[in-house]
């Protein structure tokens, strides 16, 4: 049994394009924060931290697409990590925004000073 040494050259060059695409997209929308994206809001949140968010899964869910070799496995088992990687981030957004909220309704209606 021979086994060929194939070159990852091309699909090296081919992740860092796109995940260096997606991050140039964030800075520059993180700089500039155009002002339909920022002072439009949807389910209380900005359009542009929407955006920041959707990309940041994008970019997660290509790092694990890519590095941890999933476009050769069966799609069960692609789906049974990625939906997995996804609920538990979801989750965590909800935990954050409800308790960010919270937070920010404790402070803004009581004598309690903001001190951070």
């Amino acid at each position: 049994m021979s086994h060929e040494h194939v070159s990852n050259i091309g699909r090296i060059w081919k992740v860092f394009g796109i995940l260096s695409v997606v991050t140039i997209i964030e800075v520059v929308l993180g700089i500039y924060k155009p002002d339909a994206l920022h002072h439009g809001y949807f389910l209380g949140l900005s359009l542009l931290n929407w955006i920041f968010y959707a990309l940041t899964i994008f970019k997660a869910y290509y790092i694990v697409w890519a590095f941890m070799h999933l476009e050769g496995e069966t799609a069960s088992l692609r789906w049974s990590i990625v939906s997995t990687v996804i609920f538990l981030v979801v989750y965590l957004l909800f935990i954050l925004l409800t308790e960010g909220h919270y937070i920010y309704g404790v402070f803004k209606d009581s004598t309690i000073k903001w001190n951070f």
